[in-house]
């Protein structure tokens, strides 16, 4: 009786220690160095970040309020006030508030310090974000854009709550998550678009399609597989889940058979799935040459030979397929 009394005593021990430790590891923070970026009057400058925030990086998707879901979906330039919840096992996230608001938008910080956010992924206090924005190989004229294009908006005052993290979600924190740099040189200058270089640039550094298009660690987000090959999955309703197509040129590849004005036509129709979590209306703003970029540089991928199957699937038929 001794021994199982010590047993339970040092396992409770334990246990205290790991949660005193994860609970203090959950607020550490990280140096990382601050980009030298200064927000731009240009017009043209600003034009090309609004480009980027409504259109190709879909910042509008995510960084809107969830009363602003029906205007967003139809295609609408929502101010970017931030809001909305992100939920997982981990807890619940909250999208921040873009606009120049003082007091609770980016108004508050400085050029230096949003720069340090999209290349590095510290946050103005210094924590580390959580890895669901990947813009780190923006192009060093790219990211001037955005900045100077979230400076140039109306602000609005939108109190964003920080995120709710439950245990599970604080040890992630504490122990799997840090900031995420440029995985390559960065650019000084954004590639020519129509160009296989913009195509590249444009689906791994702004679009980021492989966020998607990638099988993911639920809890962590890290890939599971090879990039652009298809599977992740994403919740429609209780019975049914959207599964991402495998855009490399594969057999099971998606576009494998499709020629490069099927690919073009496809972002003009729009919405096809309902539910679906791809942002239509924001690549509808894409440039046609920017459209045939990605296109391009999606047919040199290397081809993976994975099938996620059809696009809707039961619950218990995704589970029977990863089996």
């Amino acid at each position: 009786m001794k021994f199982v009394l010590r047993s339970l005593v040092v396992i409770a021990s334990l246990a205290l220690a790991l949660v005193a430790v994860v609970l203090v590891r959950s607020r550490r923070t990280f140096d990382a160095p601050y980009p030298e970026v200064a927000a731009s009057r240009d017009p043209k400058v600003i034009a090309r970040g609004r480009y980027l925030a409504y259109g190709p990086a879909h910042c509008v998707a995510c960084h809107t309020p969830e009363s602003q879901n029906e205007a967003v979906k139809a295609g609408a330039m929502v101010a970017l006030s931030g809001g909305r919840p992100f939920g997982g096992p981990f807890g619940t996230v909250y999208s921040l508030n873009l606009t120049p608001d003082r007091e609770t938008g980016i108004g508050r910080f400085s050029d230096r310090e949003l720069a340090r956010v999209l290349r590095h992924g510290v946050l103005p206090d210094g924590r580390a974000a959580l890895p669901f924005m990947e813009m780190q190989n923006l192009s060093e004229e790219d990211l001037v854009a955005v900045i100077s294009f979230l400076r140039s908006q109306e602000p609005v005052h939108n109190e964003v709550p920080d995120r709710q993290l439950n245990f599970i979600g604080k040890a992630i924190v504490a122990f799997a998550i840090k900031p995420i740099g440029p995985s390559r040189p960065v650019l000084a200058r954004t590639p020519a678009s129509g160009t296989r270089e913009s195509g590249e640039y444009l689906a791994t550094s702004v679009a980021n399609c492989a966020s998607c298009h990638t099988e993911r660690n639920q809890l962590t987000g890290a890939y599971l597989n090879a990039k652009f090959a298809g599977g992740m999955t994403f919740p429609l309703d209780k019975q049914h889940v959207l599964v991402t197509p495998n855009l490399t040129p594969a057999k099971a590849g998606r576009i494998t058979s499709w020629d490069e004005d099927r690919f073009v036509g496809r972002f003009g129709a729009g919405v096809g799935l309902q539910g679906t979590h791809m942002p239509w209306k924001q690549f509808q703003r894409m440039s046609e040459t920017d459209l045939r970029s990605i296109y391009r540089y999606l047919r040199t991928l290397t081809p993976v030979e994975r099938d996620p199957g059809p696009s809707v699937q039961t619950v218990a038929q995704r589970k029977a397929r990863k089996a």
